[in-house]
């Protein structure tokens, strides 16, 4: 069996997480803006910190695992 926890929780985080698609923290003309389809360096960094932030809460504290298989 193979354990498909991580996978799914870091595409899911992904998706949710790229920068302009649902949010852009920070905009350029507010600190959050939504669904505006740009991003800047700075946005790129800082959801790149909240992303790995989130996927150690996810996968290191809570311990998701997703087994699919025989």
């Amino acid at each position: 069996m193979s354990d498909w926890g991580p996978v799914f929780v870091a595409v899911v985080l992904f998706v949710l997480l790229s920068p302009g698609l649902l949010i852009q923290a920070p905009g350029r003309n507010r600190f959050v803006e939504f669904s505006n389809f740009q991003t800047s360096g700075v946005s790129i960094l800082v959801h790149s910190v909240v992303y790995f932030a989130l996927m150690c809460i996810f996968l290191l504290a809570i311990g998701v695992h997703l087994y699919m298989g025989s």
